[in-house]
Order: structure tokens, then C-alpha cells, then sequence
């Protein structure tokens, strides 16, 4: 009866830590570190089902699964590629303000990649980012 209150009590916990800090679970590394602990927790409950606790070890292997499934989201989806900035990360990247002009955003975004083009020594990972970001600022 232990096993289930405090599979109950982390299941809860998750969900409302879920809910809260979404963000902090949408990185791809906590994603990882939910499938990594889901696993654990599968064999935990096999292992209590093999000694003889079908339902404490049939409850912490559902929890378990659950946690697979979630952190089986990282493994699957490639991170956001330079189309996928939104508004707030594109300012980030350009460095400029939220009520910047048309003419600021130019001015960032001709500084920035005179730094990082693939021709002056930069990667065309960064100067993709540094387009797409200018691209979503231009277009809102």
C-alpha cells in the first residue's frame, strides 16, 4: 500500500511540476533525464510484480511507461530548426527590443552576420538562426 501512495504522490507531483514549469519540461535534456528515471521506475515495478506485488509493481510500471512516453518526445522530434523561431527568441538572437524599428532590426541583423557568415569564418547553423530570426521580426 506504500508503493502506490507514493507512486500516486510522484505521479501528482509531476504532473503539477508539468504544469508550472512547462518550459523547464519542454527542454530536450529534461526530456531525456523523464525517459532515463521512466525506465528505472519500469524495472522497479517489474522487479516488486516478480516478488509478488502484482499491483504496486503493475502501478509503478504504469507510471513508469507514462514517463517513457514523455521523455520518448526528445528522441523522436529534432530540435526547432532556424524556421521555427518565435518573437521573444528572435529579438534574443538579433539583440534588440521589443518595439524596435524596421530599421533597428537591419542594423542588428547586418552587425550580426558580418560576424558569423560562413564566408568570414562563422557556421551556416548561426547565420540560418540569424535569418530566421530577422525573417520573424520583419513579417509580425
Amino acid at each position: 500500500m506504500l508503493y502506490i501512495l507514493i507512486g500516486v504522490v510522484l505521479f501528482g507531483l509531476l504532473v503539477w511540476a508539468g504544469r508550472r514549469a512547462r518550459p523547464l519540461f519542454m527542454k530536450r535534456e529534461m526530456k531525456i533525464v523523464a525517459g532515463s528515471v521512466g525506465g528505472a521506475i519500469v524495472a522497479a515495478g517489474g522487479l516488486l510484480a516478480a516478488s509478488g506485488r502484482y499491483l504496486p509493481g503493475a502501478l509503478l510500471s504504469a507510471l513508469g511507461v507514462g514517463l517513457v512516453f514523455m521523455g520518448r518526445g526528445a528522441a523522436s522530434r529534432s530540435s526547432p530548426g532556424p524556421d521555427d523561431a518565435t518573437l521573444t527568441e528572435a529579438r534574443e538572437i538579433l539583440g534588440v527590443g521589443e518595439g524596435a524599428s524596421r530599421e533597428e532590426i537591419q542594423a542588428a541583423y547586418g552587425r550580426l552576420i558580418r560576424a558569423v557568415h560562413p564566408d568570414a569564418g562563422g557556421t551556416s547553423g548561426l547565420a540560418a538562426r540569424l535569418n530566421a530570426a530577422r525573417d520573424t521580426l520583419l513579417k509580425k
